[in-house]
């Protein structure tokens, strides 16, 4: 474990433009969790669409575990985090706005 902690520390010349990806992906999703959390609508949000993104960035971190794990792969574990966390609060709001 303390070894593939050590391991993701480091950055390889490779990840220089998938960390870049990811980070120009991740800049957004702030903004976009704040959005829905302070209006409490998802109108216009898709729930489809925010669980293929969760599955896209699922599958680039199994990608980085099994081929070379480096620091991009705690930018996939907090843009996972990002985009649950607006997922979560789609599903909220979405049931919120039904049992009105």
């Amino acid at each position: 474990m303390f070894d593939f902690f050590v391991q993701s520390l480091q950055f390889k010349s490779m990840s220089f433009f998938e960390a870049g990806m990811l980070i120009c992906f991740g800049a957004s999703w702030p903004f976009a969790v704040a959005k829905t959390y302070k209006s409490k609508s998802v109108k216009g949000k898709s729930r489809l669409f925010l669980s293929l993104i969760i599955l896209g960035y699922l599958f680039g971190m199994i990608n980085k575990i099994l081929n070379s794990v480096d620091i991009v792969f705690w930018l996939y574990v907090v843009n996972l985090l990002l985009v649950s966390t607006d997922l979560y609060f789609c599903l909220l709001y979405r049931n919120l706005e039904q049992n009105k």
